[in-house]
Order: structure tokens, then C-alpha cells, then sequence
């Protein structure tokens, strides 16, 4: 979908009276979905996934965005407290269970969302791996809410060509390395050769892993 063709859908669904959120990690590659929410739909609420383990300058780079892009961010937090996000022996679920605690983290505070709102837009996209290239512009979540994948279509080539056109800001971690920013515990700066390859590969460095658990589910929900 082009800039032009999202802003028509997003028009289309409220005009249906349907209620819109969006998703954002404030990652470089977010920044053209958000830009383009600027430009159309600023007023479309923006959830900021708060898990309390980001880089400091996540944070205060999301703080800039929205300010510059005259955007409403409100962040999500965990209901389990971190003193609580421990196994049996003590350890951080980050370094013990990382698909728990990305879903403490991550799944469970969108779960509430899902329910209140009629649609999710998230900014995923087919080449980011082989799940999301099995997603649809427009398929149901787990709650009462349906997904629309707006940037489902977009290349690493194209999202590169808009941050360049409109001079959009870059993630201060991505010039020190970092090509893909998750929470610090979890993200590495690793081979440059691999990481063009594939950028996830630095998040969850070493697992057998490459989503949280919003866009797939990986964990046992009775637990």
C-alpha cells in the first residue's frame, strides 16, 4: 500500500466508526508508518509497549518523535511487578524463559487493547521474516480487534527511499551498531555481514527466536 492508499483506508474505517490504535517500538524502520499517521490521522492513539528493560534512549527517543510528529503515545506496562518476573531458582525471565517474559511484557498488556478497540495497525512487514510473510493486510487478533498490516508490502529499499525523502530522524543506537533495538538484556550488536542479512538476528541473540509474541503466539497462556 502506498502513503496515499493507507490514509484512504484509515479514512474508510472511520467513517465506519471504527476504533483505531496503533503499535510502535519507536525503531528508525517505525518512523515511516508513524510519519505517515502524522500527515493523516494524527489523532489515531499510539501504545508504546513499556517493558521496563529499554534502552534509555529508546525512551527518550520516543518522547522526541512524538513531540515532533504531534502524536497522542501512551504506554503499556507489565501487571506483574519485576520482582515477580522470576523462576524458582531466582532468575530474571529474561534469562531463563525470554517467551514468558515477553509475554508478561509484551502480549498480556495488549490483551485489554485488543478488546476496546475495533483495529490494531501495526507497521510489521513480509520481509521482516518467514511468519510475517504468512500475514494479510487485513486479518483478525486474538480479541475483539482486527490486525491491519499497512507497511505488509513495504521493502527494506522503500522504507529507506521515505526516511530519505522526508529527512526522517534515525534511532541514536542505530550509528553505534544496534540495527534492531529491543530490550537491552536481550538486544546485541553482533556481525555487521549477518545483521544485513537480518536485522532481527540481533534481538534475542542466540535463541531460537524472532518474535515476542505479539504477532505469534509462543507461550502456554495457562501458565
Amino acid at each position: 500500500m502506498t502513503a496515499e492508499m493507507i490514509g484512504r483506508q484509515l479514512a474508510s474505517y472511520r467513517d465506519a466508526g471504527r476504533l483505531m490504535f496503533v503499535t510502535s517500538s519507536f525503531q528508525t524502520h517505525s518512523l515511516v508508518l508513524l510519519h505517515i499517521l502524522s500527515r493523516t490521522a494524527a489523532d489515531i492513539p499510539v501504545f508504546f509497549l513499556n517493558t521496563g528493560y529499554l534502552f534509555p534512549e529508546t525512551l527518550a527517543f520516543r518522547d522526541r518523535i512524538a513531540e515532533e510528529f504531534k502524536l497522542k503515545v501512551h504506554d503499556l506496562h507489565s501487571a506483574v511487578p519485576k520482582t515477580q518476573q522470576r523462576d524458582s531458582s531466582g532468575r530474571s525471565l529474561y534469562a531463563s524463559d525470554s517467551d514468558f517474559c515477553c509475554y508478561l511484557n509484551k502480549v498480556q498488556p495488549m490483551e485489554a487493547m485488543l478488546e476496546k478497540y475495533d483495529v490494531w495497525i501495526t507497521g510489521v512487514r513480509a520481509d521482516q521474516n518467514d511468519n510475517r510473510r504468512t500475514l494479510a493486510v487485513e486479518q483478525q487478533s486474538p480479541g475483539r480487534a482486527m490486525r491491519f498490516h499497512p507497511m505488509l508490502g513495504w521493502t527494506e529499499r522503500k522504507i529507506e527511499a521515505y526516511i530519505s525523502e522526508y529527512a526522517l530522524p534515525r534511532h541514536p543506537l542505530e550509528s553505534e551498531g544496534y540495527l534492531s533495538v529491543g530490550c537491552e538484556p536481550c538486544t546485541r550488536k553482533i556481525d555487521l555481514e549477518l545483521v544485513e542479512k537480518d536485522p532481527r538476528l540481533a534481538r534475542w541473540f542466540g535463541l531460537q527466536k524472532t518474535e515476542c509474541g505479539l504477532h505469534i503466539d509462543l507461550v502456554d497462556k495457562t501458565k
